[in-house]
């Protein structure tokens, strides 16, 4: 099969490699398409094994939309044939290939009114934004949140959970993707360019910062006593400041979560937003950050089998 992999100078490269076969307890998905999250090549995962030996061509693309092709002994409730998507476990190889091998309680069915590309934008950013405001900030309804980044691959789902909770939402974002982030759910969008939000904004309780640096520094101060702070930038887990160590979090699988945010997007409540599908001969580019197309607004997706109606680069939403 085609697959996308990691090469000893840490380039990504096409291969024709084994296609996997689906041991005991695990799942073969046929990939449709992948969703590119670029900074993962750097990851600690990416070139070490579970054990902390060093780990090579690693193939990247850790969420997908496909379709089951065989599964392994012991394996319940999905069958040949059945649309799935989900994410793998960030030591596991990914799905930038036309098979990848997960488990059951790594994929829910896909969401009946989404498109394979459409899908596989959700699970990364669906459920960090789930785990970050549900699981660990605890957010209430009526609460005000501030999420960082609202236009981003997680922001875009930070801002609709929230406001689907009931909370108030303010977020920031560039000018240009402000009417975007509004029409997403935020109340208030403050131009990162333009304005300090430490300077507007105090008695913030949650906030969602997909940033990092400075304007995670600068957050402290907005947050009020006994309010939540919670970060996603890779390399915050190293902090010298234990507040920061305490905010960083890493998304796990969630097969429940994936099922939840699946049904809200089947009701209208949540959409995900792509950048751009990018034919599989252009992986490589889409992970250099050399696709011109980009708009700055939710996930690029690689598609994997070429969709019908995508000539060149493609940029859609849900």
């Amino acid at each position: 099969m085609r697959a996308l992999r990691l090469n000893d100078s840490s380039a990504l490269v096409e291969e024709d490699i084994s296609q996997p076969s689906p041991g005991p307890g695990e799942v073969l998905v046929r990939v449709h398409a992948a969703g590119v999250t670029a900074t993962e090549l750097r990851w600690y995962p990416t070139l070490h094994a579970k054990s902390g030996g060093q780990r090579s061509h690693a193939v990247p693309g850790h969420e997908f939309s496909g379709v089951v092709a065989a599964s392994g002994e012991g394996v319940t409730g999905f069958e040949a044939g059945q649309e799935v998507y989900g994410m793998n476990d960030w030591y596991s190889d990914g799905a930038l290939a036309e098979f990848c091998i997960t488990q059951p309680a790594y994929i829910a069915p896909k969401p009946r009114n989404l498109t394979h590309a459409q899908a596989a934008a959700v699970p990364i950013g669906g459920l960090t934004a789930w785990q970050g405001l549900f699981d660990r900030a605890r957010l209430q309804r009526g609460e005000r949140v501030l999420v960082h980044g609202g236009a981003g691959g997680v922001g875009v789902f930070a801002v609709q959970l929230a406001r689907f909770r009931g909370a108030h939402v303010i977020a920031t974002a560039s000018a240009r993707n402000r009417d975007f982030v509004s029409q997403l759910g935020a109340e208030q969008v403050i131009d990162y360019r333009a304005a300090r939000f430490d300077e507007r904004l105090r008695e913030i309780d949650v906030v969602f910062d997909t940033v990092g640096g400075e304007t995670l520094e600068r957050s402290w101060s907005v947050l009020k006593p006994g309010g939540r702070m919670i970060t996603i930038v890779s390399g915050a887990e190293n902090s010298a400041d234990d507040r920061v160590k305490q905010a960083f979090f890493i998304v796990a699988p969630n097969q429940a979560q994936l099922g939840e945010i699946g049904n809200l997007i089947e009701a209208g409540h949540l959409r995900p937003v792509v950048d751009a599908v990018v034919p599989f001969e252009n992986a490589a580019a889409a992970y250099a950050g050399q696709i011109r197309q980009r708009q700055g607004l939710g996930k690029m997706v690689v598609a994997i089998v070429p969709m019908r109606t995508s000539t060149g680069f493609q940029r859609t939403s849900a």
